[in-house]
């Protein structure tokens, strides 16, 4: 389940920001920091599952394609990184 920091983290990936707790109104932002509508944030929590998994495969597809140019396999690159 997604929490207030999820959800802030997706919609304001820069940072700029500190929540406490889970809750709209103890959102304190950085001086410039484009603050998010209390909808914005309520949706987070609806959406951060989704996106999360989608931003893994995302990397996990990136991996994927880099392994595949340099032609190895991921235990290969495994041991190159041990």
């Amino acid at each position: 389940m997604a929490t207030g920091t999820n959800s802030l983290f997706m919609l304001r990936p820069e940072g700029g920001w500190v929540i406490y707790g889970d809750d709209f109104d103890s959102i304190v932002y950085d001086k410039g920091t484009k603050a998010v509508t209390k909808s914005e944030f309520e949706s987070g929590f609806l959406l951060y599952d989704s996106w999360f998994a989608q931003q893994q495969a995302d990397k996990e597809a990136e991996k994927a394609a880099l392994l595949a140019k340099l032609g190895i396999t991921k235990d290969e690159a495994k041991l190159l990184l041990s």
